[in-house]
């Protein structure tokens, strides 16, 4: 059985990346397509593969400016030649499940989001983007939205990485999907000792507007209280100029600096909505709890008052509120590290590996065959998967 996976672009290793190498190991002989490939910026496991680019990649600076040949991917990715495939594993989030696909083969879309930019984020990209670009973005975008919504029927079937993006494809492509939540290594991270926690919260990710790092910014200046920022992005100069002496902002860091940070931390602080969220995750997996924004994938991950605590508006006053009632409560570590452990990349492979085999055995395809592709990871006992509504439930 030949194996490919279709991914938007490999430039780094966030969460869809992640979702990549986990697939990888299950398929060591897949073939991986993509738009952009930057073999520096990914990990060994997606190295290790046969990487194909669409013309994209010959595009000027590229790299660089991939988003700006936005609107040329749909064409890119239907020339693709994936004549002698058996199973396809799109992983969506920019374009990539739109490939033309041969008649016998069975196409399984992993979506992270319907295009932010096209759909539930467009008015936000607009409003930050410059004049050219936001007196080009509608007719664009209504092209690639159109194409996007036609060329999800070439999907076989969806899987949502949450409930949360279940129902943006329900609400964008009238279709249903079973929910699988993406890896997270969680046994990378460590609960340190009550003497190594030190008196300071964290926020870590890309600082771009929607995930609101404004308000953290803002809230722990009127408080007092020792906020820690990790990450990058566009917005790293100008949450400096704000900042207050007890807010630091490191930048870009390496992942032993985060981890260490992770579980020495007081909490971490969640102040925007996303699809899934793999950083409360990582934060929980090292037993320290979360202060999030009660919308979004955090409410399919934070249990409020065991794992941490929500607040219910985007304002400064309603995440001081909540900081302060996270600090009136005892909550064991060890409790919030075991919640964490049913996100773990085991659960995400061995979960994947039940809907493939499902999915691929009503196409006709030999269980014998599938044995065989998923090599020596079939004597693992499979984790039950349950089906609620029309999705997949995480077993704990």
């Amino acid at each position: 059985m030949k194996v490919a996976i279709i991914h938007y672009w490999l430039i780094g290793m966030r969460g869809g990346e992640k979702v990549v190498e986990a697939l990888c190991r299950m398929f060591p002989e897949a073939d991986i397509f993509t738009h952009i490939y930057s073999p520096d910026k990914v990990s060994d496991v997606i190295r290790g593969h046969r990487v194909t680019t669409s013309f994209v990649s010959s595009l000027p600076r590229a790299k660089r400016n991939y988003q700006s040949y936005l609107p040329l991917m749909p064409l890119a990715l239907e020339q693709l030649d994936l004549r002698g495939y058996d199973l396809i594993i799109s992983s969506e989030s920019g374009p990539a499940k739109g490939i033309v696909a041969p008649v016998d083969a069975l196409h399984v879309c992993y979506c992270h989001s319907p295009m932010r930019y096209i759909w539930n984020m467009f008015h936000e990209y607009r409003e930050r983007s410059g004049g050219f670009t936001k007196l080009v973005m509608p007719p664009l975008s209504h092209y690639i939205r159109t194409w996007d919504a036609v060329s999800s029927d070439r999907v076989h079937h969806f899987v949502a990485n949450s409930q949360n993006v279940s129902r943006r494809l329900r609400a964008y492509y009238r279709r249903d999907a079973d929910v699988i939540y993406p890896p997270v290594e969680t046994s990378a991270f460590q609960i340190a000792r009550p003497n190594e926690l030190q008196d300071f919260y964290l926020m870590a990710g890309e600082l771009v507007a929607y995930k609101r790092p404004d308000l953290a910014i803002e809230a722990f200046n009127r408080t007092g209280r020792r906020l820690v920022v990790v990450g990058g992005g566009e917005m790293l100069a100008e949450l400096r100029a704000m900042a207050e002496p007890n807010v630091v902002l490191l930048g870009s860091q390496p992942f032993s600096v985060l981890r260490q940070l992770y579980s020495q931390c007081r909490g971490l602080i969640f102040p925007g909505e996303e699809d899934f969220g793999i950083v409360p995750v990582e934060a929980m997996s090292s037993g320290r709890p979360v202060v999030a924004f009660g919308k979004g994938g955090a409410l399919e991950t934070v249990v409020d008052g065991l794992t941490g605590v929500f607040f219910k508006e985007q304002t400064v006053d309603s995440m001081i509120d909540a900081i302060e009632r996270l600090e009136q409560m005892d909550l064991a570590p060890a409790r919030i590290a075991e919640h964490a452990r049913q996100f773990d990349t085991e659960v995400f492979m061995r979960q994947m590996k039940s809907l493939l085999q499902e999915k691929l055995t009503e196409a006709g395809h030999s269980p014998s065959l599938l044995s065989a592709q998923f090599g020596e990871r079939e004597s693992c006992a499979p984790i039950p998967i349950t089906r609620r509504e029309g999705h997949l439930g995480v077993v704990v």
